[in-house]
């Protein structure tokens, strides 16, 4: 016999994989799963959905559309109501992207954040990779690049310049 909780333990994760698959409007090769900012999904009994949703950083300027883009998705897929409510703790980290949304970001040509050691501080220096050729032996040009989370980086090697997508 399947419960009441348990059919909406399914639908509940059906709905945070269509939230999650949503793409990032800053970064659009990433979905919001990929980078980790979905969170949750609870279904009430009425079939409301709500979505719990962590910014990358505090006053992230994507959240609203973000927002916006999950409760199309998610009402597009039937559901009557849907609210996104954002969520601080636990803070978001780079640690949240996923191996494929990483790959994603250097495919992309950008330069994905490293991770850290669990629980340990993010290293003050950085050897970034450069996307393009491989080289270690990168510059920064300035620690804010199109986005806050990223940084404008040249590779010496290649002299091409690149997004590093910053370590939090």
């Amino acid at each position: 016999m399947v419960t009441a909780r348990a059919g909406a333990s399914r639908l509940e994760a059906e709905l945070a994989e269509l939230a999650g698959s949503v793409p990032d409007p800053e970064l659009p090769v990433l979905t919001l799963g990929e980078l980790g900012v979905v969170r949750g999904v609870r279904v009430d009994e009425e079939g409301r959905a709500e979505v719990t949703l962590t910014p990358t950083y505090t006053g992230c300027p994507a959240i609203e559309a973000m927002s916006a883009d999950i409760e199309r998705v998610l009402t597009g897929h039937g559901i009557p109501e849907v609210r996104v409510t954002t969520v601080l703790a636990p803070a978001w980290s780079t640690d949240d992207i996923s191996a494929e949304g990483r790959r994603k970001l250097a495919e992309f040509g950008i330069a994905p954040p490293r991770p850290h050691a669990a629980g340990g501080p993010v290293p003050l220096t950085l050897s970034v990779r450069c996307p393009n050729c491989g080289s270690t032996d990168t510059e920064l040009l300035s620690r804010f690049s199109s986005t806050a989370c990223k940084a404008l980086r040249r590779c010496t090697a290649c002299r091409e310049p690149f997004d590093h997508f910053k370590e939090l």
